[in-house]
């Protein structure tokens, strides 16, 4: 499924809900049913700097040059954010990660219903998966340009 239809989808969810409280109930929802990882998976290096709550985020480079993402967080309202955010990024391209936009975040209202450390927490989120998205890029460049050096093949 595209990215643009990963949107869509989710602005329709948050279209029907009425008001704030509607919206945080849902996101409680979802971060209950976010599976909750084991200790070890909660570890520094995967740690996002500058949530207000613990926000754990793994990336891994799949076979087929797709991104898959996998996150907890410590309290259920950023578990719910975190789980909107890995359903609309995971299994995409780098490059459709990288060339992206963060417009779903205000056009589902999370500027205005999220207190503001809660909203920057979300675009810190969604920075580092960026982040991954260009160095698993970066990756699949180097890997593809020395498999033409060796075949000589351009």
């Amino acid at each position: 499924m595209t990215l643009q239809k990963r949107e869509e989808i989710i602005k329709k969810e948050f279209e029907v809900l009425n008001n704030w409280e509607e919206k945080y109930e849902y996101l409680i929802d979802l971060g209950r049913k976010l599976p909750k990882k084991p200790k070890e998976f909660r570890t520094d290096d995967k740690l996002i700097n500058g949530c207000q709550s613990k926000v754990w985020l793994e990336a891994k480079l799949k076979n087929d040059f797709r991104i898959s993402f996998d996150a907890d967080s410590d309290a259920l309202l950023p578990r719910g954010m975190v789980a909107i955010i890995i359903r609309l990024y995971s299994e995409l391209f780098p490059f459709e990660i990288i060339y992206s936009n963060t417009n779903l975040i205000s056009q589902i209202g999370f500027q205005t219903f999220l207190s503001p450390i809660r909203a920057n927490g979300i675009l810190l989120f969604i920075k580092k998966i960026k982040f991954y998205a260009i160095a698993f890029n970066a990756k699949i460049s180097v890997g593809l340009n020395n498999d033409k050096i060796k075949k000589n093949t351009y």
